[in-house]
Parts: C-alpha cells; sequence; structure tokens
C-alpha cells in the first residue's frame, strides 16, 4: 500500500539522513521525499502500518505526520 506523510525532511541533506533509516526498514519497498512542495511529503510503499513509519522518521530526527 501507498502511505503519503507530511514532513519537515525539506533538503538533500536531510534526505541523506533520513536514507538510512528508511532503507534499513526491511518493509519499505520504495519510498521518496518530494523536497519541492511546503508539505514536504514523503511517500512510502510498504506493508507496514502507519505507526512504524512514523517511529522510523521520528528516530532519523525528522517531525512526521500523516496526510488525510
Amino acid at each position: 500500500m501507498e502511505l503519503k506523510f507530511k514532513t519537515n525532511i525539506n533538503c538533500d541533506s536531510c534526505v541523506r539522513m533520513v536514507s538510512p533509516f528508511l532503507n534499513e526498514e526491511q518493509s519499505i519497498n520504495n519510498w521518496q521525499v518530494d523536497t519541492s512542495i511546503a508539505d514536504k511529503i514523503l511517500t512510502v510503499e510498504t506493508n507496514e502500518s502507519v505507526d512504524k513509519i512514523v517511529a522510523v522518521v521520528q528516530d532519523a530526527g525528522f517531525e512526521i505526520s500523516v496526510l488525510n
């Protein structure tokens, strides 16, 4: 399933910082962050729960909230 989140991952350096955390999560098939828009949308393809993805991003030191 595809999940979308609003984040504060706002630049290439931030993407490099969060990458190891997202890449290590085996339940994530693919992910990307659109840093060109104000909400910095993280799109994740996974079978994992929303809470798990939120925890992974927070562990990397970033803010994250689920988009409705």
